[in-house]
């Protein structure tokens, strides 16, 4: 597993899975095993988000997705919690934009990589500013519950041209909207839903058969 410090799979388009227990059957439900497979499927990162755990709990779902990678390349976020990620010996931390301030997170964390969630261009020029690794930029899309606020491809394509630092779109990211994504600049993208809906290889190989394009220059 590599360490938190190398480059996020340069030249390509990051592709990250998020978890959310709440929508797989009940909490947790089969969290570990999905992370697993796709893994072995190639993902590049696993957001663990799972806000219903408590502390402990969480801290022990965290611990058994990294030792379930272990021997793979992806890499582990935690959505919010720091501190977890560092007991858990995760790779990361994905703050949200309402959570902790991104300076502080990097200050008092600086081996974790940092995502910053963010919800519009000034947003993601600040977690840029203040140390942010990537921003991930949302809904772009629109998804269940979250129809009316949409930012769509202007805006990420904005967001790219104002910050140094990777941009990934959530928010209703599938294959078929891949080569759009990256025509707007977009680095990555991350999603929930499209890994509920079917066997992580095949899911994972329809985003990478969509990426195209030539790698982006570093």
């Amino acid at each position: 597993m590599p360490s938190a410090a190398e480059p996020l799979r340069a030249g390509g388009f990051v592709l990250t899975m998020v978890t959310e227990g709440g929508q797989s059957g009940g909490p947790v439900s089969g969290l570990v095993a999905r992370a697993a497979a796709a893994a072995r499927a190639g993902i590049d990162l696993v957001q663990v988000r799972e806000k219903a755990l408590s502390d402990r709990a969480l801290l022990a779902v965290v611990r058994d997705v990294r030792a379930a990678l272990q021997s793979t390349s992806t890499r582990v976020l935690v959505n919010g919690r720091p501190d977890v990620a560092l007991a858990a010996g995760a790779h990361g931390v994905q703050v949200p934009e309402e959570g902790l301030p991104v300076a502080e997170v990097r200050r008092a964390f600086p081996s974790l990589t940092l995502g910053a969630s963010c919800h519009s261009v000034e947003a993601a020029r600040r977690a840029a500013g203040e140390g942010a690794d990537f921003v991930l930029l949302g809904p772009i899309f629109a998804t269940p519950g979250k129809e009316e606020r949409t930012l769509g491809l202007d805006v990420l394509r904005a967001a790219a041209a104002a910050v140094a630092v990777p941009v990934h779109a959530i928010g209703g990211v599938t294959p078929a909207r891949v080569a759009a994504l990256r025509a707007a600049g977009a680095r990555g993208g991350a999603a929930i839903r499209p890994f509920l809906e079917g066997p992580a290889d095949a899911i994972i190989r329809a985003f990478r058969d969509a990426e195209g394009g030539p790698p982006f220059s570093t």
